[in-house]
């Protein structure tokens, strides 16, 4: 049985041939605008709970409500307003990433086309509305101080043991979809079985992912794409990379 390969995120959908149309949203959620939606699903797995791609809408605003997904989102185009009920709002134009919890009272908002990557956690268990309320919108701060990763084995690398930065910046309330930064030094790990799922935005650095069969995927700063659980995973940079991730775990 073949193994499974990474899975490249690209703006205008698998082999670049466009978008399809998805559902409308109904009138009954839509303040203003047209809100004609668009995306492709890259990734999709435990029955829907969990899926990843690419999404594209026209102008509006949407009726405000608790947001009912942990979602991560890169932005490509365009620009997000998220207006909290508590009176504040973030705006997230292109190049930023952020994650929106489950739960969030607010708004939506966006004054033109806007077009993000996604990964989204529709997470079955019920939600106490009281737990929300605090909740807000996370930016990602890429010039954020990384904690360095300390106690590393030895035993994992086919290199020296890498000199590697990580922090968290989300964590939805199951424990298991986290958002974060990384940065990494030269290095190689030993050929191992990845037991998440991450999607991985490149900001600096170039290297390779190697699977089971022996394919190479060869990434580069700038570029996004997907390594699925269960996939056979060996990573090598020759140089120092940095990323933004959204990760899921399953319990």
């Amino acid at each position: 049985m073949a193994d499974q390969t990474v899975i490249e995120f690209t703006p205008n959908g698998p082999d670049n041939n466009g978008l399809g149309e998805w559902e409308p949203y109904p009138d009954s959620v839509i303040v203003s605008g047209d809100a004609i939606q668009h995306g492709d699903k890259y990734f999709n797995i435990d029955n829907g709970r969990l899926y990843a791609g690419v999404w594209d809408c026209t102008a509006c605003e949407l009726v405000p409500g608790p947001y009912e997904v942990d979602e991560f989102m890169i932005v490509l185009e365009g620009a997000i307003e998220i207006a909290h009920q508590s009176g504040h709002s973030q705006v997230f134009s292109a190049g930023h990433s952020f994650a929106l919890p489950r739960g969030v009272p607010c708004t939506w908002k966006q004054s033109g086309y806007t077009r993000k990557f996604f990964v989204i956690f529709e997470n079955p268990s019920p939600m106490d509305g009281s737990e929300t309320s605090d909740l807000d919108a996370i930016r990602v701060d890429l010039s954020a101080s990384l904690p360095r990763v300390e106690n590393q084995d030895p035993g994992a690398y086919l290199s020296d043991i890498p000199d590697m930065g990580h922090l968290t910046v989300f964590k939805d309330a199951s424990g298991q979809m986290e958002v974060g930064i990384w940065e990494c030094s030269p290095m190689q790990r030993k050929p191992a079985t990845l037991a998440r799922s991450e999607l991985m935005h490149i900001l600096e650095g170039s290297g390779t992912i190697t699977n089971a069969d022996g394919v190479v995927f060869e990434f580069n700063a700038g570029d996004t794409f997907l390594v699925p659980i269960g996939m056979g995973y060996q990573w090598h940079n020759q140089e120092y990379v940095k990323k933004v991730f959204c990760a899921f775990t399953p319990v």
